[in-house]
């Protein structure tokens, strides 16, 4: 006999999806009057650790992490350090639990226990938002001190530790009344104390009283100062690159020029911008940016029109006296107005007096930056693209955003991120209504 049906293999059923459940500890949970250093969790499934110390906060934070494994269904937790007496502590071991099959995360997993007769129950939430961008850092930790000495973010761990969620919020529990000091910290080096002006850091200019009637609190960190690249040997050799792409250039902005070495006795006159006929363009301003690195060319720049912009050898000297290897010229072409956009944005809650400065940006990096004057504003030229958009209030009017600094009790100056991305399409006009600023 002859069959028709097609043999295959069983397909196992669906897929675990559904994370290891705690069934049972020792002791039970919340567990008041606590005296062991051993903790015992057991799940209903084989279950394994994944980056512990990475997921690991303790509160109040003690001088020792306490030692995790994991074995069949039961993860064990031993305390290493002398636990102060009539106290809530919190164990949280993140996402590093997980099934050992599908991975899946039990996601948050929280321990708490006191060493008196009571669990704390009091609660403290808020926000974190870098205040250059208006985005969250999810990487940013909230530290909570007793000690209200501004000295202490630098010198102790704080009591308490909590985490940011994609969003920027953060939230304590179990927490005991008083009065408390609140930080947000980029911990670079794990030693939860701010050590670095580069790390974001942010601080509330009051302390903070928890009770039943404690009210969130947003926080805006900043980095004092720029993380600089470690600076890599320089070239023996005067040498330049143009921004120009595919020789044309954006009438919108400067022509750049950048060398690999900062200029130094530069004798601008015999720099020379001439069209394709050798005409000397006159009005042309000629300068460097702060590391003299940068040299710009800028010109009332005509659409579609040809340009050449002569660099003699010996127009420069570098620190080391190098020029030029050689003479060059270099050969662009000006955009035609067909190659921009047309742009027009409308604000609402507009307020001049908080000097509002319109961001343009591109992989993290604002490209244009345009003072607000009315609630109304356009652009007849504007590169095509697609641009993320923030507000920055600029406190003192200098264009550009400020950092705080904790020592002088100055706040950063706030930008804020707007929800609506900006399409611009070539020999198009784009239209946004209704943009709501913040209040």
């Amino acid at each position: 006999m002859q069959g028709c049906a097609q043999v295959e293999f069983p397909t196992g059923g669906a897929r675990d999806t559904i994370p290891p459940v705690l069934v049972n500890s020792n002791p039970k949970q919340p567990a008041v009057n606590f005296t062991g250093n051993r903790i015992i969790l057991y799940f209903n499934e084989y279950v394994q650790l994944s980056e512990v110390q990475q997921n690991l906060l303790v509160s109040p934070t003690p001088q020792r992490n306490p030692y995790i494994d994991s074995k069949l269904r039961t993860v064990t937790i031993r305390l290493r350090d002398t636990l102060e007496p009539n106290t809530t502590y919190t164990i949280n071991l993140g996402n590093s639990i997980r099934d050992i099959n599908e991975n899946n995360i039990v996601k948050d997993f929280r321990y708490v226990f006191s060493t008196g007769p009571a669990i704390d129950s009091l609660s403290f939430s808020g926000k974190v938002q870098v205040a250059e961008t208006g985005k969250a850092d999810s990487t940013i930790i909230v530290l909570l001190y007793r000690n209200l000495a501004d000295s202490a973010v630098f010198k102790q761990k704080p009591k308490y530790i909590a985490r940011l969620d994609g969003s920027g919020n953060f939230s304590f529990q179990n927490l005991s009344g008083g009065e408390y000091k609140i930080y947000a910290l980029k911990d670079g080096d794990g030693g939860r104390t701010y050590n670095s002006k580069t790390e974001l850091f942010a601080f509330s200019d009051n302390s903070v009283i928890i009770d039943n009637k404690t009210v969130p609190v947003i926080l805006y960190a900043y980095a004092e100062e720029k993380d600089r690249p470690k600076a890599t040997p320089a070239e023996k050799v005067l040498k330049y690159t143009t921004k120009v792409t595919g020789q044309e250039h954006d009438v919108l902005t400067d022509l750049v020029i950048r060398f690999n070495r900062p200029l130094k006795n530069i004798d601008k006159q015999k720099i020379i911008l001439t069209d394709t006929l050798n005409k000397v363009i006159n009005n042309v301003v000629i300068a460097t940016d702060s590391t003299n690195k940068d040299l710009l060319i800028k010109a009332n720049w005509v659409k579609n029109t040809d340009y050449r912009l002569i660099l003699p050898k010996d127009f420069a000297t570098d620190t080391a006296g190098l020029t030029l290897a050689k003479s060059d010229t270099i050969k662009f072409k000006t955009r035609d107005e067909n190659d921009y956009g047309t742009v027009r944005l409308t604000f609402l809650n507009f307020d001049k007096a908080r000097n509002p400065v319109l961001q343009f940006v591109q992989n993290d990096e604002v490209v244009y930056s345009y003072p607000l004057t009315s609630a109304v504003w356009s652009a007849p030229l504007f590169n095509p693209g697609e641009y993320d958009m923030r507000i920055l209030f600029d406190d003192n009017g200098n264009g550009i955003w400020d950092p705080g600094n904790f020592s002088q009790k100055k706040q950063p100056e706030k930008a804020f991120y707007i929800s609506q991305k900006l399409s611009v399409r070539q020999n198009f006009e784009k239209d946004i209504e209704n943009i709501v600023l913040p209040k």
